[in-house]
């Protein structure tokens, strides 16, 4: 499982450094394309990509909200090799996606990793707390039995 928020840099030939402790998780390959609902990147290790490969591959290609997820998740999906040093590149169409700058958070989300500008990433955080501390009556039903 993946958890934990950490700043990473990226260098100038748009390399990230995966956090130490991740990287044996992340040593057989990893996946990344956009993120569907906010302007950063999805990491996955390639277990995990493979199955979401399964259920992309489910999808119809005549719907065309099906379609549309297909596209970008498939469309915009990298493959990620480390480095000896750790480091994977970005490529400057998903850099360019989520608005990746020299400072950037990556952070765990279970079963895989968002990586986004730090800026951002701080602004989407704001929001959120914002959100659910002024908007309980729209709570999902799971959200409401989460014990926190």
């Amino acid at each position: 499982m993946f958890s934990g928020a950490t700043s990473v840099n990226l260098d100038g030939k748009g390399r990230i450094a995966i956090p130490t402790r991740y990287r044996d998780a992340l040593g057989d390959g990893m996946v990344c394309t956009i993120g569907l609902y906010h302007a950063c990147l999805t990491l996955y290790p390639i277990s995990e990509w493979v199955e979401l490969e399964k259920q992309l591959a489910t999808l119809s290609s005549v719907i065309e909200a099906e379609r549309r997820i297909k596209r970008l998740l498939l469309g915009y999906a990298t493959e990620c090799v480390m480095d000896n040093a750790g480091r994977i590149l970005l490529p400057p169409t998903l850099r360019t996606y989520a608005k990746l700058d020299k400072c950037t958070m990556f952070v765990g989300q279970s079963n895989k990793f968002e990586v986004w500008d730090e800026t951002i990433w701080y602004q989407q955080i704001n929001d959120d707390i914002t959100t659910l501390l002024h908007d309980t009556e729209n709570l999902s039903d799971n959200l409401k039995k989460l014990t926190i």
